[in-house]
């Protein structure tokens, strides 16, 4: 395979297509189902499963037999799922699976001036507004990868693409299409992802790890309505220093620090080696990429463990509240309710159900002051720790980077969930996992001012093209 030239045609079918793509993309608000209960109705999932789909099928003559199904089983998101046959004298007995998704988180608000999460704004190599990089460009970069391949006639083996549209919602619907297609997927021996995260944009950063997540609404109830505080209080227990109360159960208000041990595993010595090696690398980037106010510190200097905070620990986020008013509403009144949305990160190997269980219990035993208390599981997600890399692969990666990157890749966990990755694991043992991404410093995904890298996105695209090709002559 010539690299240049498969740079080059990298290159050409982003500039004159996938660009362009991706701006009509990000224009459609096809939030997951957790942020819009009614998606069915309002449509936007099928268009951009039909913006996808025409694309695609303008790129299949391409791929000699290839074909494109949109499967969508009874009450659940559609799946977009592509089978490409082995091609130039690869095998049809071996299967490399390739994922994205095409769901989005909902709008957020603090975007810059000229900016939205619906309003594509193109300056120099990114692209801003939501979506583009979780995870619309998957599918994209996906097909181009595999239509440089065939471009120069290079051996491969059948590849199956599959776009789910219910990842922000915690997948929830893909292990039904996991198995009502299983026989057509057949047995991957290597399974790509492009959902993930990269500490900078400079080199190929590969996922080693995912952390877990339990997630749902806390509430507490003291009166069954709003009454004069001038009144109640020091009558009536405030619900939010119930809450207080509630919370500072699981998490040390001071340090941030997870409390019961249930909900930490041992760190593998391997991944401990790399949190080193990445935070070594990633030097102030580890923390100076978000957007900190003016005086504000990390919880700590040690580059090596806020990478371990952010991969391999628990780490608590209140992500919403309900029962106060805006201040410019707020009345003096002791409210009868206060409520708000957990998001608790869970180390890799924790068993998710049985952390989900141990939360609920925290939260609800002995309530105090006889409060009313509810803990309502919305998200039980469990994490993943990739396997060893097989030598095929792990050569094949270091030599990819070093072609396209200029430089070896960096290994290292991430803090966010991609439940379809456990999943896969547990279905295919004998997989291997690539997994990788483009959302870098100031990316933002799930936040404002979200924006995809382009140049990350191609050197991506390339690295899959490369890697598929090795997979068919190496493994």
């Amino acid at each position: 395979m010539d690299s240049k030239h498969l740079q080059r045609y990298v290159e050409k079918i982003w500039d004159d297509e996938i660009v362009n793509q991706l701006i009509e993309y990000i224009r459609i608000p096809n939030k997951s189902p957790m942020f819009d209960a009614q998606w069915a109705e309002h449509g936007y999932m099928d268009q951009a499963v039909e913006l996808m789909q025409r694309w695609v099928q303008t790129k299949l003559p391409g791929l000699p037999g290839a074909n494109l199904e949109v499967v969508r089983l009874p009450g659940r998101t559609p799946l977009i799922f592509i089978d490409v046959p082995a091609a130039n004298g690869g095998s049809d007995e071996d299967c490399v699976l390739l994922y994205g998704h095409l769901d989005k988180q909902p709008e957020m608000t603090g975007w810059s001036e000229g900016l939205g999460p619906w309003t594509p704004v193109l300056k120099g190599d990114r692209l801003y507004g939501r979506g583009g990089a979780d995870d619309g460009y998957a599918i994209f970069g996906s097909l181009a990868a595999l239509l440089a391949l065939q471009e120069q006639k290079v051996a491969r083996s059948r590849c199956v693409v599959m776009i789910e549209a219910c990842e922000e919602s915690g997948s929830t619907d893909l292990p039904y299409y996991v198995d009502h297609l299983a026989a057509r997927i057949g047995k991957p021996s290597l399974v790509i992802c492009l959902d993930s995260g990269c500490g900078n944009y400079d080199q190929l950063w590969l996922t080693t790890s995912l952390r877990g997540l339990a997630g749902g609404n806390l509430r507490v109830d003291v009166l069954t309505e709003g009454v004069h505080s001038g009144d109640a209080s020091g009558i009536v227990p405030s619900s939010f220093r119930v809450l207080r109360q509630l919370l500072s159960r699981l998490e040390d208000e001071v340090t941030g620090r997870i409390k019961p041990d249930a909900f930490y595993v041992e760190i593998p010595a391997e991944r401990m080696e790399q949190a080193r090696s990445a935070g070594e690398t990633l030097d102030r980037e580890v923390h100076s990429k978000f957007p900190w106010v003016e005086g504000m510190r990390p919880v700590t200097e040690e580059r090596t463990e806020l990478v371990l905070n952010r991969t391999w620990r628990p780490q608590l986020a209140v992500t919403g509240v309900d029962g106060l008013p805006p201040l410019d509403a707020a009345g003096n009144v002791l409210r009868p309710h206060t409520a708000v949305k957990l998001s608790l990160r869970l180390p890799p190997t924790l068993d998710a159900e049985r952390a989900s269980a141990a939360l609920k219990q925290l939260l609800e035993a002995e309530p105090p002051h006889g409060a009313k208390v509810r803990f309502e599981l919305e998200k039980s997600a469990g994490g993943w720790n990739a396997p060893p890399l097989s030598p095929w692969l792990e050569q094949a990666v270091a030599d990819a980077s070093q072609t396209y990157f200029g430089r070896p890749p960096t290994y290292m966990g991430e803090g966010g969930s991609i439940p379809f990755m456990g999943m896969l694991g547990e279905k295919f043992p004998q997989a291997q996992f690539l997994i990788t991404g483009v959302l870098g410093p100031q990316s933002n995904a799930h936040g404002p001012n979200e924006f995809l890298h382009i140049p990350m996105a191609k050197r991506v695209t390339m690295v899959v093209a490369d890697v598929v090709a090795q997979h068919a002559v190496r493994r």
